[in-house]
């Protein structure tokens, strides 16, 4: 709890700041549809219709960039999975060469530099700290194209406070994107994350088996299109690709969801 704690207060403490410090700030609130699994150890879980409601931020400072998001997550299946939960996770980083005022970029790479992360799910009281490398891609044509390598180190309570049971340590490769297009007048966006996290083991000696989270996203900017307001409003899809849905090796997810962005 203690942990959850300074990571919220950090992460209002730099919000609160931007409005003198910041760059650049996008602020988004994203409503999604869709049906999603619920993995075979959750007892009577099935298949269930999912609303989320998100609230995501991303701002870049002289030397920082602040990326978070909620996930306020409830389904129609009352099983004890995504009843009703919350889920957040937040990011800083910065690129070397930004903070030392250089270029540090070579081959592929326009700069290299670091992150953390903080996880949190607050039914299965999970936490995760994610410390590692950030690469920043220089992509022609992507507003942004980064690369996270990180460690995976759990600092959950575990079962015994009636969370999820607390697991060895791993590490997180993660590639997030966005690429703004055209066809016609029409104005789009392909944009998401994939990530992979290698296996460890639960406090039960049990395997939790390493896993593949695609989510990309097609944005149409239907504020554009409707009433000639770019950049406000859109309308897509969500495609979410699930290899052993949090590491359970017999759930496996490939679905659409609809996908509402208000973005100011």
């Amino acid at each position: 709890m203690r942990c959850s704690r300074l990571a919220l207060s950090c992460a209002l403490l730099l919000a609160a700041g931007q409005a003198q410090a910041a760059i650049w700030t996008s602020n988004e609130i994203h409503y999604q549809l869709g049906r999603l699994e619920a993995p075979s150890f959750v007892p009577g879980g099935d298949d269930a219709t999912t609303n989320i409601f998100t609230f995501q931020h991303a701002s870049g400072w002289k030397y920082v960039d602040l990326f978070f998001f909620v996930d306020f997550i409830d389904d129609n299946h009352e099983d004890g999975f995504n009843d009703s939960d919350v889920y957040g996770e937040l990011y800083l980083g910065g690129g070397f060469g930004k903070m030392a005022g250089r270029e540090t970029g070579f081959g592929p790479f326009k700069d290299i530099g670091w992150v953390i992360g903080y996880n949190r799910a607050q039914d299965a009281k999970v936490q995760k700290w994610l410390p590692g490398l950030r690469l920043y891609w220089d992509a022609p044509g992507f507003a942004f194209l980064n690369t996270d390598i990180t460690a995976y180190i759990d600092d959950s309570s575990g079962v015994a406070s009636g969370g999820a049971p607390i697991e060895s340590d791993s590490f997180m490769v993660d590639v997030a994107w966005a690429y703004p297009f055209k066809v016609g007048n029409q104005s789009f966006s392909l944009e998401g994350h994939m990530e992979y996290i290698d296996g460890r083991r639960n406090e039960f000696g049990g395997e939790v088996s390493s896993w593949v989270l695609a989510q990309p996203q097609l944005r149409w900017d239907a504020g554009k299109a409707f009433w000639g307001k770019e950049g406000q409003f859109y309308l897509g899809v969500e495609f979410q690709f699930w290899w052993n849905k949090l590491g359970d090796p017999a759930t496996d997810e490939a679905t659409g969801q609809f996908l509402a962005v208000w973005h100011f």
